[in-house]
């Protein structure tokens, strides 16, 4: 990304016009820099800095009735505002007999903003807007301590327009309270590595903590950087710097593990099931479900498996460029690549502390190691997972822009006459690429390709014959065609993220490009384009509120809702099954048993009633056995049950059996006035006699 950052020189000559009577430091003087910015920011500076902020914003609310979220969470945050104890495990319904198979702490934040203003769309989506919007933030602030304000206006504004970013913070996935956690703990490293003080370090590694009680191992794919940055570049000495590492590791340990811990030790009958795990623990989540078996896929020995779903495509260094991944991403991945480099050797001379340096190292390893993790995991892998990359990303642009922009202006060297035209053109054409997969899906991308491709050439022809005719202000017009140039594509994507109704489970933004079923199992069974089963409006409480759904609700659905795979998977609940069960419930604890959290959570949003997820997400989980079953049905805290007409798989065999030998099978006729004849739906009754 090209910069107008004139030399320091000028930059304070030009900045001199704001210079006034000195500041009383009241509150009146500190309303006014927090509309208008420190005296020594240039006069645009905090004007545009509030206009990013108000069209992130914007484009995370648009609309914000239309909004689907993901269903799963949604009644997980539900059954947290119903029960204490299912808001602390993460539990899936207010019974908790079986928990998400994430961490809790997005479903905290999202569940104390719904107990605090009740439960409902805009509830929900009130943490993630303001996670989105203060991520913008934050990485303004860290660019522009080390480069500058304009770039860290072009990196806010990179960030604003990243498509998968504003398509996941339209949701109620976890990924912007995580990347949030992340950009705080980045935020406070700075800070450790520029005054060599141990509480920043700790900071840090206690945000990277709270990270990994949102989503697990993703939170530590930067701490490598992380760790190299401060390492390399702290003012201190090396024992020093060694020790104080140390400290950080044990409070990034504590803040990491104490959620799992205190779960683990509570015995199995006490505590809800863990979804996701093979053996009910957390540990077995963190290194297999959420760990090695997302990286490994299918083939990962360790723990649970990440069932090798990919609806990103096939594996490899190419997926962030393929044709579903590289509008949701990759825009700015050509030009950051090249202004990295160019930075780290522009700088290649500073003294081992320099901060731009260090800057530029987090971020670009930020970048470096979300790429190549997203990019070769074999295992369960979903396009909305690289939000986390574009913070690094976005970063380099405006950071590694400035530094290009400057020594293009001011160098003597004829090389780098080329690399800022050349980074210009690289994006430029990527961009004119990207648009051309989805030439004929509606006007805007044609005119954005039209625009890209004009800016583009004039940004790079402004560039060169001002460089060599010494013309600073065709220079300035240049670097600004450039930012046109390389945003107007992610611009497009990013307003259709905002105005469609996406997938609620597997969101994105822009035209679907083609499908991503890579593997057996995943968390949607539609292609990544915002259709499909995944797709759905609001579903309906009883309490008269309305939740964001990532599935429709049964009323929606022409009344019927269909069940996954195995116990309940062929069979379809109604709303008129759901208001029989009701009246019948006569006491239980639990409306229903399903086979899968989608089922389940689906009614949960429908009833308001706690429904048991037998198989977790895909069916598999050993949350249900034929002795837990009978214990539930014989202390009456459970009476229904439904089963598919061709049994299950693994123990559900043998539950199939048992109820069917057991169980008083409830036709369609006693709860459904439309139907004439009698049929079987796969619900059965069960009584503690029958449990006896």
């Amino acid at each position: 990304m090209t910069t107008l950052a004139p030399p320091p020189g000028q930059e304070s000559a030009r900045r001199s016009h704001r210079a006034g009577p000195p500041a009383d430091g009241g509150l009146d003087s500190r309303a006014r820099r927090l509309f208008t910015g420190p005296e020594d920011d240039p006069r645009w500076a905090r004007p545009a800095l509030w206009a990013i902020l108000l069209l992130a914003t914007a484009l995370y609310v648009w609309n914000l009735t239309s909004i689907t979220g993901n269903t799963f969470y949604d009644a997980a945050v539900y059954s947290g505002t119903k029960s204490w104890k299912a808001f602390f495990f993460g539990a899936l319904d207010s019974g908790s007999f079986i928990t998400v198979d994430k961490p809790p702490f997005a479903l905290w934040v999202m569940g104390l903003s719904a107990r605090v203003f009740g439960y409902g769309t805009w509830q929900l989506m009130l943490p993630m807007v303001a996670a989105g919007t203060g991520s913008v933030a934050l990485l303004y602030r860290q660019v522009k301590r080390d480069f500058g304000a304009v770039a860290g206006t072009v990196s806010a504004l990179v960030l604003t327009l990243t498509p998968i970013t504003v398509a996941i913070t339209r949701d109620t996935n976890p990924d912007p309270i995580l990347v949030l956690l992340m950009m705080l703990g980045a935020a406070a490293l700075m800070k450790a590595v520029r005054n060599g003080k141990l509480m920043p370090l700790v900071w840090s590694a206690v945000a990277i903590g709270f990270a990994f009680n949102t989503k697990m191992m993703q939170a530590y794919v930067v701490l490598p950087a992380f760790f190299l940055v401060y390492l390399w570049a702290t003012n201190v000495s090396l024992g020093r710097r060694v020790r104080n590492l140390a400290v950080a590791t044990v409070a990034l340990v504590v803040s990491s593990a104490w959620w799992m811990v205190i779960v683990d030790l509570i015995p199995a009958s006490s505590r809800p099931y863990i979804g996701g795990s093979t053996d009910n623990t957390v540990w077995d989540l963190v290194i297999g479900y959420n760990g090695f078996g997302r990286i490994f896929g299918a083939g990962s020995s360790v723990g649970s498996q990440g069932n090798g779903a990919s609806f990103g495509g096939s594996s490899g260094l190419y997926r962030m460029f393929n044709e579903i991944m590289g509008g949701q991403i990759s825009w700015l991945i050509p030009f950051a690549a090249i202004a990295l480099v160019g930075g780290l050797v522009l700088r290649g001379r500073a003294p081992r502390t320099d901060a731009k340096r260090a800057a530029l190292m987090l971020w670009g390893g930020w970048s470096v190691l979300h790429f190549l993790t997203f990019s070769l995991a074999e295992g369960t892998f979903h396009p909305y997972y690289v939000t986390a990359m574009a913070p690094g990303i976005a970063a380099v642009a405006g950071a590694g822009g400035v530094l290009l922009y400057r020594a293009f202006r001011e160098g003597s060297a004829a090389k780098w006459a080329w690399v800022l035209p050349t980074a210009i053109a690289a994006g430029s054409i990527w961009a004119v690429v990207l648009l051309q997969r989805v030439s004929g899906s509606g006007t805007v991308y044609t005119i954005a390709e039209v625009v890209v491709a004009a800016t583009g050439v004039a940004s790079v022809l402004g560039l060169l014959v001002a460089r060599f005719t010494r013309r600073h202000r065709l220079m300035v017009f240049a670097a600004l065609a450039a930012v046109v140039a390389l945003l107007a594509g992610p611009a497009a994507y990013s307003v259709s993220a905002a105005t469609s109704s996406a997938n609620g489970t597997n969101p994105t933004a822009g035209p679907s490009t083609g499908g991503g079923m890579g593997g057996a199992k995943g968390k949607t069974g539609s292609a990544p384009n915002g259709s499909g089963a995944g797709a759905g409006k609001m579903g309906t409480l009883p309490s008269g509120g309305t939740a964001p759904s990532g599935t429709k609700s049964s009323s929606e659905s022409g009344g019927k809702s269909a069940g996954g795979g195995g116990m309940g998977g062929g069979t379809q609940v109604s709303s008129e099954m759901i208001t029989y069960l009701k009246k019948h419930q006569d006491g239980a604890t639990w409306l229903l048993a399903v086979s899968t959290d989608q089922t389940a959570s689906s009614i949960i949003l429908e009833s308001g009633q706690p429904v048991i997820s037998m198989g977790g997400w895909s069916g598999s989980d050993n949350a249900m056995t034929l002795a837990k079953l009978k214990s539930l049905v014989k202390s009456g805290k459970l009476h229904y049950i439904i089963i598919s007409s061709d049994g299950g798989q693994g123990t559900d065999t043998a539950i199939t059996t048992w109820v069917k030998a057991h169980g008083t099978a409830v036709k369609s006729t006693a709860y459904s006035t439309s139907s004439t004849t009698s049929t079987s739906t796969g619900l059965y009754r069960l009584d503690p006699t029958d449990a006896s």
